[in-house]
């Protein structure tokens, strides 16, 4: 049998690796060292469904960031962690408080509440962070059988508009939950981000301060795909592998999941990864702030860039550089930096901007 590492492939590539954008950190391919680790994960035979290596030695290394109770489940995507994570923690009855402006509400196309079948009980912020008080607009009737019943408040770390919760900040909102005889479910998409950010581990601002189940992403850091539901308290969920295979969630071959997760977890990579998406974010907002006419929205913690400009300037823009409205009627707009942005990708578009500013 030939080795696979000399095969020849028909494939050819379709797309210019010059190009680049600030439409989102999942445009960004994969991180050099996650590739290499698949490679590494590849031949001979490994037993499916999670019973590889891999996945077991990923547990060992979830250990080392959140401790020795946790306990990861890898999935595919960041909407099925979420749905996966958010049905083991509620009953047919139960409803999920989280900001008007949360992934599970906004972004994942009513998945929580088709395929969970739970209720997401919204409450508006303005800088996407909910607090105790904003909680207790929709934590009530527990008793009242003509409303779902509140059971888990959901967050999302870093904010949809890029803002980071401080650990005192989720401390106080898992007490209020826990009080209420709520659980706290922290989606972490970017979690890497806000914890470069903060500039402390990830645990700090999770299992230490009360958080009951994370969803950990990978992909917007440097990852192929994939994702992990990682249970910090267990006592919060049930039936977390049934549901995970109920909701389509299960990789047959999860090792190449598993050592995507190992290769940005076992080391700094995630980090490496983090801050340098991080930095590029405050170069871009430095720059804008320099720039006549055009207003920064929200405090710039992460790698997300909110802005406010004439709507015209916007669409000449996007010819050159992709990127997302995020209120179109207002000229918002959301420009995202990944692991590889470059700081000449940061001044080009820096350059562009202006370009284009001056031509209102």
């Amino acid at each position: 049998m030939a080795d696979p590492a000399t095969l020849k492939t028909d494939a050819r590539r379709h797309h210019d690796p010059r190009v680049r954008g600030f439409a989102s950190d999942n445009y960004a391919g994969a991180h050099p060292e996650v590739l290499a680790a698949l490679a590494l994960a590849n031949g001979g035979h490994q037993i499916a469904y999670g019973e590889d290596d891999y996945t077991g030695h990923l547990q060992r290394v979830m250990h080392s960031h959140f401790g020795p109770t946790a306990e990861a489940f890898p999935v595919f995507n960041g909407t099925g962690a979420n749905v996966v994570s958010l049905q083991a923690m509620t009953d047919r009855w139960g409803a999920v408080i989280c900001a008007e402006s949360a992934h599970i509400n906004v972004d994942e196309g009513g998945a929580p509440e088709r395929v969970g079948g739970l209720k997401l009980l919204t409450v508006p912020t303005e800088d996407g962070k909910l607090t105790p008080e904003l909680i207790d607009r929709q934590a009530y009737g527990w008793d009242d059988e003509h409303r779902a019943m509140p059971q888990v408040v959901s967050i999302t770390q870093n904010t949809e508009l890029g803002t980071v919760y401080t650990p005192d900040e989720i401390r106080a909102i898992c007490e209020h939950a826990h009080e209420h005889g709520m659980k706290v479910h922290l989606d972490g998409a970017r979690i890497a981000n806000a914890s470069a950010s903060l500039d402390v581990p990830m645990r700090t601002f999770t299992n230490t301060v009360g958080v009951d189940v994370l969803s950990f992403g990978g992909t917007k850091n440097g990852a192929v795909f994939g994702e992990a539901v990682v249970v910090l308290n267990p006592d919060a969920v049930r039936a977390m592998k049934h549901l995970r295979k109920l909701s389509m969630q299960l990789a047959s071959k999860m090792r190449f999941v598993s050592v995507q997760l190992e290769a940005l977890l076992a080391g700094d990579l995630w980090l490496r990864n983090a801050r340098h998406a991080n930095a590029m974010a405050q170069r871009l907002a430095e720059g804008v702030r320099g720039v006549d006419g055009v207003e920064i929205l929200h405090p710039v913690q992460a790698n997300a860039v909110f802005a406010r400009l004439p709507h015209a300037v916007s669409e000449r823009l996007q010819k050159r550089f992709r990127f997302y409205f995020w209120d179109e009627q207002a000229g918002d707009v959301r420009w995202m930096c990944a692991f590889d942005t470059t700081e000449e990708d940061v001044d080009g578009f820096l350059l562009a901007l202006k370009e284009e500013m001056a031509a209102v």
